[in-house]
């Protein structure tokens, strides 16, 4: 996917069971004292939908491997379960960048230990350096070291690699290669500290494009991946010769035969290309290299295959195809552990027909291909694909041959094979993860079978969300991949929104009276920028352009569906009756603002723009500017009127440099009030009112309480819950927010990169906010229950999720869990509770903000910890003076 979206002072960017994983990066921050509920947070199911730069297996321990993605964080493999598990999840609000992973590096010496590069941009888009990440847990928990310098995981170039790797001798040795000529760097203390390799000839010169006045085509790529040879060194020893690639299109390989202490140009290499991967085959002692004119993830015109003798010296071109006949790069080059001899490699920029793969079982002497024509343009492939888990990935096309949907892939700049077994194979696209575990018959003349192996792995980038009150529960904006119809939250929709089929959705909205009634505007190279449906969104169908629209804006239905008002990009705002045969101008309103309906009176819409409020009572025909004073001046604001009263307007918005947080007007927008409890806020939703409360939940993405999260109040703002915990911030979260109309307490959170991702609240009985009530003893005497389970295990670590319920008849204001471990397991870290160990016996408390449980609900936490020998479950628990049924 060609992400290039930005998050700008305007911000305006764009699995699987969540709950219990560890809050690693967020030991710093405050602790909200405001009340706090128990979530539990799932994807809302798409499976896929971004591009998977990366695949990284451990070479020591089978079925552990991780996957790396431009935008949505770092995953790991779950082999019992075929899924991917998020690892970054922790990631928060000021440090949103870090959502973007350039590289993994997986330690084959320790296999509990992983380490991510991270960093978005390397302009200005990123306000942040880069950092490394460091776990000991396999990602369930991270440690960082902040660089002085910025990384670029959804940069051009960000599918080569890897540029981060682990010494195979002594795995305290780490090397990063670093963009923007900040040259080789290496840590010696495990990525606990970072010093530049001062000796390194060469920090790069390649660019996309030099002339690029915003720095993200004209950044140097730098140094793009690091090998080594392990053959050269000894168990606690460093390896003596390293491999390091370098975007210089002359000068692309270097190498160390001393540990690193001196480098030298490799003598003889190619030159004209750049190197986007380095693979050394130790066994054979030859050093592969995928070479291309550009630098990826999208462009390539011309590449070449050659392998290096590592003893002799000796080059040798080894490509599939002679240079005259490509008319793409080469990349996502692997070897094949259990036959070294075998090699595979992709060409990564080949949109059309199809990306092809390569394969020889001769280290390089003879290929055959993944598909070849028979006649033109009729092809034959090596491979059936079934893609019924995620019938999506079609695009809903019908191509000509020989183009063919599904695709085999685009962007296929990581294709691995797992080192354990020769049969399975892992590749990622620009918009899901493909694998297949029967690949060696591609050798014996049959056709091997690819599917989608991605579920869990959700990267998406969401710009708007909506909840009709009837009809399916969700429908979402969706950069890359247009949107979807979420009628089951746990399945996979069988088709993103077509007819037409927008690259990104920019904004949707449904007539609140008449939910049949939907309207979405998005981006597409040709054709119309708007789209309409009569029944919930299940299918649609094109409207009209005005004259000069060049993209989405967004857009807002009229309560009853009888009309429509558009701000599209290109052109001023635009209003219709019916389904947008013809448009005319609104007047008194700027072009680009944003626009939304009254959502009880179908002639009242409003907009904003640059700190001024807009009213328009004739169906969008003229607008008036409100009176209202003191709002942002900035752009970054998202505001809704609440349903079912007319004029009730809630504004969220703002900078940390003006005006920031959230307004309410009860009439129409003619004037607003601050709520003086949050500091800042940058989205708004409403969702089921509590029980006995007269005016629906409300959910917002904002600080409150000196602490960042995602927040409900349910007596209209007065008190507020955080939601959330440490453990699941998702980075950027203000794109969009809405809570059900049907199902108390949950809520639809966009994400930019982590997909639509939704909360479910403990609190069954729907109970209101504000943490005041319940008993005012801190010892609770009351039933409980305990659920203890083993979320995940490995080879001298797990990880565990508690959950309490009150099953008592009043509430706690307070409560300390006991418990002792049967095996000598160690708590290592501990989140959502205080605790303390003594031997066997485990204490857990409240924290600040979560000790108050109603009656019928629960809290939970999680930890991390080690075992030996056995990993057996508590059988008991106490609360207080009471024992705990264990559920």
């Amino acid at each position: 996917m060609r992400r290039t979206r930005t998050l700008t002072a305007v911000l305006a960017l764009a699995a699987g069971l969540l709950v219990g994983s560890p809050p690693a990066l967020a030991a710093s921050t405050p602790k909200s004292t405001l009340a706090a509920d128990t979530y539990t947070w799932k994807n809302a199911r798409i499976d896929g939908g971004g591009f998977v730069p990366g695949i990284v297996f451990n070479r020591s321990e089978k079925n552990l491997a991780y996957a790396r993605t431009d935008i949505g964080g770092a995953y790991r493999w779950q082999e019992s379960s075929k899924t991917w598990t998020p690892l970054t999840d922790s990631v928060g609000w000021d440090d949103w960048g870090h959502t973007g992973v350039v590289s993994l590096a997986s330690d084959s010496v320790d296999p509990n230990k992983v380490y991510a590069a991270v960093g978005t941009y390397t302009n200005s888009w990123d306000p942040g350096n880069g950092a490394v990440l460091r776990s000991s847990d396999r990602g369930a928990s991270w440690q960082k070291a902040d660089l002085p310098f910025k990384l670029g995981g959804n940069m051009p170039g960000r599918g080569m690699g890897e540029r981060l790797a682990i010494d195979p001798n002594k795995d305290s040795v780490l090397y990063l290669g670093a963009p923007s000529g900040k040259g080789l760097w290496r840590s010696t203390d495990s990525g606990v500290t970072w010093s530049q390799v001062t000796d390194f000839p060469n920090v790069g010169n390649y660019a996309q494009d030099p002339s690029d006045t915003s720095g993200y085509a004209s950044d140097n790529q730098g140094i793009v991946w690091v090998t080594f040879d392990e053959s050269t060194g000894t168990s606690g020893s460093a390896t003596k010769t390293i491999y390091v690639g370098v975007a210089d299109k002359d000068n692309a390989v270097y190498r160390s035969t001393d540990a690193g202490a001196t480098w030298t140009r490799l003598a003889g290499q190619p030159t004209g290309y750049l190197a986007h991967k380095g693979v050394l085959d130790a066994k054979n002692g030859y050093l592969y290299l995928a070479y291309s004119d550009k630098g990826g993830p999208y462009d390539g015109g011309k590449g070449q295959l050659w392998r290096y003798a590592t003893a002799t010296g000796t080059w040798t071109n080894i490509s599939p195809v002679a240079e005259a006949d490509t008319y793409y790069g080469f990349s996502g080059l692997t070897v094949d552990r259990q036959h070294p001899g075998t090699v595979m490699t992709t060409a990564y920029s080949s949109w059309w027909p199809d990306t092809q793969i390569f394969r020889s079982t001769d280290s390089g002497s003879t290929w055959t291909k993944a598909w070849d024509y028979t006649s033109y343009p009729n092809r034959s492939n090596r491979y059936t694909i079934d893609v019924s888990s995620s019938p999506w990935l079609t695009f809903g096309a019908n191509p000509s041959p020989p183009e063919q949907a599904p695709k085999l892939g685009w962007m296929t700049e990581s294709l691995e094979i797992d080192p354990f077994n020769s049969d399975r194979m892992m590749y990622g696209t620009g918009a899901t993860l493909y694998g297949t575990e029967d690949l060696t018959k591609w050798d014996s003349g049959g056709q091997f079978t690819v599917k989608p192996m991605v579920q869990g792995l959700e990267e998406t980038a969401v710009d708007d969300l909506a909840s009709p009150p009837s009809g399916a529960p969700l429908l979402s904006a969706l950069g890359d991949i247009g949107g979807f119809r979420h009628t089951d939250l746990t399945k996979v929709p069988s088709m993103m929104f077509t007819s037409p089929t927008f690259t990104t959705t920019t904004s949707l909205d449904f007539a609140e009276t008449n939910p049949n009634t939907v309207v979405r505007v998005g981006n597409l190279d040709s054709g119309p920028h708007i789209a309409f449906s009569t029944d919930n969104g299940a299918n649609w169908f094109a409207g009209t352009d005005p004259s000069g629209v060049s993209g989405g804006g967004t857009v807002a239905a009229a309560a009853d569906g009888s009309r429509f008002v558009w701000s599209p990009a290109g052109t001023g705002v635009q209003y219709t009756t019916g389904f947008g045969s013809s448009w005319s101008a609104s007047s008194g309103i700027p072009s680009g603002a944003v626009v939304e309906s009254d959502r009880v009176d179908p002639k009242t819409f409003y907009g904003f723009k640059s700190g001024k409020f807009y009213v328009s009572s004739d169906g969008g025909a003229t607008f008036t500017a409100s009176a209202a004073a003191g709002l942002p001046s900035g752009d970054s604001v998202r505001f809704k009127a609440l349903p079912g009263t007319k004029g009730d307007v809630w504004l969220a918005g703002g900078a940390s440099d003006g005006a920031y947080g959230l307004w309410h007007s009860t009439d129409g927008g003619a004037s607003f009030t601050k709520l003086s409890g949050v500091e800042q806020a940058d989205t708004i939703g409403f969702g089921k009112a509590a029980t006995g409360a007269s005016y629906q939940a409300l959910y917002t993405s904002a600080k409150i309480g000196g602490v960042r999260g995602i927040f409900r109040s349910t007596d209209k703002g007065a008190s507020w819950t955080r939601i959330n915990d440490d453990a699941h911030q998702w980075g950027w979260t203000g794109a969009a927010i809405t809570g059900d109309p049907r199902v108390y307490g949950r809520v639809y959170v966009s994400t930019n990169g982590r997909g639509v991702i939704y909360g479910d609240t403990s609190d069954t009985s729907g109970g209101g906010d504000g943490g005041g009530g319940g008993s005012t003893d801190p010892t609770p005497t009351g039933a409980c229950t305990v659920t203890y389970k083993i979320t995940n295990q490995w080879s001298g670590g797990f990880q565990a999720d508690v959950q309490l319920t009150n099953t008592g008849g009043s509430a706690w204001s307070g409560w300390s869990l006991g418990w002792s471990f049967a095996d000598g397991q160690r708590i290592t870290q501990l989140w959502n509770a205080d605790y303390t160990q003594s031997g066997a016996a485990v204490t857990a408390k409240n924290v600040s903000w979560n000790g108050t449980v109603a009656a019928g609900s629960s809290v939970g936490f999680g930890f991390t910890g080690s075992w030996s020998g056995a990993n057996t479950k508590p059988t008991s628990f106490r609360l207080g003076d009471q024992t705990c049924t264990v559920g």
